[in-house]
């Protein structure tokens, strides 16, 4: 017999949003609310997602609405139209529970339950383990998780799917079986339909011992992770790690430092990591070269700048540009150059020219492989590239730093870094002032 009275503590008038898929375990904790709910006078509110993937989605939602008004539930639900590239039960999680947490707002229930239960919990510390993690990721998921206004619940973590189907058939509980969740195609069926199944014949109550290990490991980490959050405080300024400070710390807790910042970054989409990612990243960071970088997943690059090291979006990385320049050009890094009529400032910032020494109109470009530029007060020509390193400009700006040229292509300018040969002091002949800002 399930009891959620011995699990969970209910308040009077709780309002609680359920997320319910119509399969045998939600449908059981559905079930057990609805016994307990004129007790506690308790507003339930059904949140359904159809997935939209197979063809019995739609007769699912019909019957969820159906069996909410027969029992005088409120009802929501959505349908996902589309999906990205994305891992696909990965993304759907993701639109599930945003969903939840809109239900949950518009209702200001203080309550978000879930059917997870004993089986779902051994499931994702095995997948874990195998795949690789940290101690909170080892130890699979909690039971009670506060969140920003309200409170996730898992009341049936202590029970197995085999106990929630029984108690469907004692108690005439209706439910649908999804069909997918027999498919070899999913990493998590697999581990449902031939590893389980042998640890249950070892013990047939094994599911409390992952319980237990997975408390345990909380416990665990709540102790180290005041020393974590001590050192994420060293080492973490301004969305960057700063690579000195980290490799002076324990070689742990530079690992917990790191899925802490991924977290920061890919949020419920961190379960595309694992400990060959963490190793790709170490070993760059104690790499001495200045600038390198290593490809992470959806598109998410980590770069090395000199004693920095950050997460950037490889789509928000700006391909090559050219600009035929006139009196003002914004750039894409967010700068612009334009013509003035007169300063004082003789910074890099400012580029004096003779227009009857260059060749109009100018060109406002990134730089390409092979640029040289005659700098000023040198007698011969210096690589950008070289110029860019000798500046410490990091990696990631210098693929979209303005290269100013005139039109025969010769590098007059690089703003706010260092001129060339044909850049004029104050008290000589000029017509042309740009500034950078």
């Amino acid at each position: 017999m399930i009891n959620l009275e011995d699990k969970f503590c209910f308040h009077q008038s709780d309002k609680i949003v359920v997320g319910c898929s119509t399969g045998p375990d939600s449908m059981a904790l559905v079930d057990c609310l609805l016994k307990i709910k004129n007790k506690y006078h308790l507003m339930i509110i059904i949140a359904h997602v159809n997935h939209n993937v197979r063809r019995e989605s739609f007769i699912e939602q019909e019957f969820l609405k159906k069996y909410c008004e027969e029992n005088e539930l409120l009802y929501e639900t959505m349908i996902i139209d589309e999906y990205g590239d994305d891992n696909f039960h990965n993304e759907a999680r993701n639109i599930r529970y945003d969903f939840f947490d809109s239900v949950v707002h518009k209702y200001q229930a203080n309550y978000l339950m879930t059917a997870h239960h004993g089986d779902d919990l051994m499931e994702t510390i095995l997948m874990r383990l195998v795949r690789g993690s940290n101690l909170i990721g080892y130890s699979g998921f909690k039971e009670v998780v506060p969140l920003e206004g309200y409170t996730l619940v898992r009341p049936l973590i202590s029970y197995t799917k085999k106990e929630l189907e029984q108690y469907d058939i004692e108690n005439h509980v209706p439910y649908y079986i999804d069909s997918s969740n027999t498919s070899d195609k999913y990493t998590r069926n697999r581990y449902r339909k031939y590893i389980l199944p042998y640890l249950k014949k070892e013990d047939n109550d094994v599911h409390l011992k992952f319980l237990k290990y997975s408390r345990s490991l909380i416990e665990a980490n709540q102790f180290i992770q005041s020393f974590v959050d001590k050192a994420i405080k060293r080492v973490v300024f301004n969305h960057k790690i700063l690579i000195k400070e980290f490799l002076e710390e324990d070689s742990y807790i530079q690992k917990e430092i790191l899925y802490y910042y991924l977290n920061q970054y890919y949020q419920d989409d961190l379960i595309l990591l694992n400990d060959r990612h963490i190793d790709l990243i170490l070993s760059i960071l104690n790499n001495k070269k200045a600038n390198c970088f290593v490809n992470l997943p959806n598109e998410v690059i980590g770069k090395k700048n000199y004693n920095t090291f950050e997460l950037v979006k490889e789509v928000d990385a700006i391909a090559s540009y050219e600009i035929e320049f006139d009196q003002l050009a914004i750039l894409p890094n967010h700068h612009s150059i334009e013509v003035i009529s007169d300063i004082s400032d003789n910074s890099n910032n400012i580029c004096r020219l003779n227009s009857n020494e260059v060749h109009l109109p100018l060109i406002i470009r990134s730089r390409k492989i092979g640029d040289r530029m005659e700098v000023k007060g040198l007698n011969g020509t210096k690589k950008v590239k070289d110029i860019f390193i000798d500046k410490k400009i990091p990696l990631s700006d210098r693929d979209i730093w303005p290269i100013v040229l005139d039109s025969m292509g010769r590098v007059v300018w690089i703003p706010g870094i260092k001129k060339s040969k044909f850049d004029k002091k104050k008290n000589e002949s000029y017509d042309i002032i740009l500034k950078y800002s």
